[in-house]
């Protein structure tokens, strides 16, 4: 690897969001506000806050909103500045983390989460990455992200953030087994998507966090199409798991899963609670 640095993270904003309809139908469901910002910032704060310089999003029709917000809007800032709504402007200005870089790049085809970040890997580079999914809201101090790469830092291996969930809902996530190694890691010993509860080889979730060491794109291209004719990132994961480079990290934090409606309510209900708005 040319640096041991997590200097870049990938953010998969190609999907359709129909949980969201008819809300989505012209606004990507990563720009659905909690509070008074889009998810899709929360999930670039917690990025730059744990040191990554360049934002790699996959997106796919429909979704120039999301450039849009990280551009400069120079007429807006004009009349906020004319008006000397200077804590407004502030707010506006802070859209855009100081010392980051956004790339865009379009998934032609929406084969899967694994396949999006197979689609950044010319990107990447031969170099550890980030992956981010917006749609998984994680109230932390420090971020997630920046729990995940210190774990990276110490032991090189690929980490994934994990948490308990419910038997009846492991068929919604990828699940793990592991082995203890200390009080902050386990390694993973087997990974299994959207398993049945009576398959599932434990309760232990992968949500959307992960960073990835840049063999696993080598996986990802030779990775057969799975659940739902897509190509799977677990997939692509498990085959590095028998060399013992995954790892998991039972992250600290209080984690929204905005995919769903009841989620994006319970966030805005938590998120406006931190703030003192309820």
């Amino acid at each position: 690897m040319t640096t041991n640095r997590v200097r870049k993270a990938v953010f998969p904003v190609a999907g359709l969001g129909t949980r969201f309809l008819p809300a989505t139908k012209a606004m990507p469901k990563e720009m659905l506000p909690v509070v008074d910002k889009p998810l899709i910032q929360y999930a670039v704060e917690e990025a730059a806050a744990a040191g990554i310089e360049q934002m790699i999003f996959v997106t796919g029709r429909g979704k120039r909103a999301i450039e849009d917000h990280f551009d400069r809007a120079p007429e807006l800032e004009q009349i906020l500045d004319a008006q000397r709504k200077h804590e407004l402007l502030e707010l506006l200005m802070s859209a855009t983390p100081p010392g980051v870089n956004f790339v865009y790049v379009r998934q032609p085809e929406p084969l899967g989460l694994g396949h999006a970040v197979l689609c950044a890997e010319q990107i990447v580079g031969d170099e550890p990455f980030a992956v981010i999914l917006a749609d998984d809201l994680i109230d932390a101090n420090p971020g997630v992200t920046a729990q995940l790469v210190e774990s990276y830092r110490r032991t090189g291996a690929s980490v994934l953030a994990v948490e308990d969930v419910p038997p009846a809902d492991t068929s919604k996530y990828g699940i793990v087994a592991t082995e203890r190694m200390n009080k902050l890691e386990e390694r993973v010993t087997r990974i299994v998507e959207k398993p049945q509860p009576e398959e599932a080889p434990s309760t232990l979730a992968v949500v959307g966090r992960y960073v990835l060491r840049p063999e696993v794109f080598t996986e990802l291209a030779t990775t057969p199409r799975g659940r739902g004719g897509e190509i799977q990132l677990t997939d692509a994961i498990a085959r590095r798991v028998a060399r013992g480079e995954v790892i998991a990290r039972r992250f600290e934090g209080k984690r929204y899963d905005c995919g769903s409606k009841q989620g994006w309510l319970n966030a805005n209900l938590g998120i406006g609670r931190n703030l003192g708005l309820v």
